[in-house]
């Protein structure tokens, strides 16, 4: 028995036990990756990790450190300590190889207004590499996924802001990137254009299989599109689930009230037991958070009008990715989103003094 084990064992090749190289697993993956300007540490020890294909959005508030760990991944900022690795390569040390691997759509406008839409792409083309002979090939596939093929010879300024956003996406495209980086794609668009420009960005996912990075204001596409989500708050993770989770971790109904004493009814709902939480919303209302809220709304209703509080509506919903944003940064997004626009606006004005 043991002659024969002594005999396999010399007739074995080394190779065999070789296991072939593995593809690797995520897309991005971080480790302890910090960024610090002098005494203020923007991003803090942030560890994530993006499978390949995934949709995954970034949450925080406005300075929060968003901005910095995305400019790290796509290169533009080097880390202070810590490791990235975006498609297997280190953004430190292969900052060329990724910066070739990955598409980029900024907030704010970087289109030449001057130039038509074939213009503006064949020059991206030039910048990244694109060899000549595939260069109108890959600006006619682009150009279709976003539906702007009639419009190709059209100078960018005649342009909405939806067509000009989904230019910008099909010259994040032009290269064949595995990863896209979307900052606030949507932001200051109407209703059915958001819809449109989402249509665009999950047709991508699907049929390409390219891993998408979005910060957003609007919980509502986060919520819907978003595979996963992580909160960051100063420059720190401090949440990270699907959607679906991340409200189920709120616990409970939220009840809605309108009153005209909200402090008192505040202050009478801190003293029940069976009420977890209590906040005012952006809008004046109070919200409570309680389990089996269509049960509690008649014993609250009887309680406030023993106590002279006078009830101008109650309604009763499920947690909301509002409710989670609230509870992990104490901050509302719509203030956030607002003074986003805010700022972009200004920008915008800048930019138009400069030109």
């Amino acid at each position: 028995m043991h002659a024969a084990l002594e005999l396999r064992h010399r007739n074995t090749d080394a190779s065999d036990f070789m296991v072939p190289p593995q593809p690797p697993a995520y897309a991005i993956e971080t480790e302890a990756l910090t960024k610090k300007f002098g005494q203020l540490t923007a991003v803090d020890n942030v560890s994530i990790k993006v499978g390949k294909g995934e949709l995954f959005g970034l949450l925080g508030p406005n300075g929060a450190g968003k901005t910095t760990l995305i400019s790290m991944l796509v290169t533009m900022k080097k880390p202070t300590s810590g490791l990235a690795m975006v498609n297997d390569l280190d953004v430190s040390k292969h900052a060329s190889g990724v910066r070739k691997s990955i598409g980029i759509v900024f907030q704010d406008p970087s289109l030449d207004e001057e130039l038509t839409a074939y213009e503006n792409l064949e020059m991206h083309c030039a910048m990244y590499g694109v060899e000549k002979a595939e260069r109108e090939k890959r600006i006619n596939e682009v150009i279709e996924a976003v539906e702007l093929k009639d419009r190709l010879k059209d100078v960018v300024k005649t342009f909405s802001g939806g067509m000009r956003r989904r230019l910008e996406i099909a010259r994040g495209l032009l290269h064949y990137p595995s990863v896209l980086f979307l900052d606030e794609p949507t932001i200051g668009l109407d209703p059915q254009t958001r819809t449109h420009i989402w249509g665009y960005i999950k047709k991508l996912k699907e049929e390409h299989g390219i891993t998408i990075v979005l910060t957003t204001h609007y919980l509502d596409e986060a919520d819907n599109f978003c595979d996963r989500i992580a909160i960051i708050d100063y420059g720190k993770i401090i949440a990270m689930d699907t959607p679906a989770a991340l409200k189920n971790s709120m616990g409970g109904d939220m009840i809605e009230v309108e009153s005209t004493k909200t402090d008192e009814l505040i202050e009478m709902a801190k003293e029940l037991e069976w009420v977890k939480e209590t906040k005012k919303s952006v809008e004046g209302k109070v919200l409570l958070r309680v389990e089996l809220g269509e049960q509690k709304i008649p014993e609250l209703m009887n309680l406030c009008s023993k106590a002279g509080i006078p009830i101008r509506s109650i309604s009763l919903r499920k947690p909301t990715l509002d409710d989670v944003f609230m509870k992990y940064t104490g901050r509302v997004i719509r203030d956030e989103a607002a003074s986003a626009r805010d700022a972009m606006r200004v920008r915008r004005k800048a930019w138009g003094r400069g030109r």
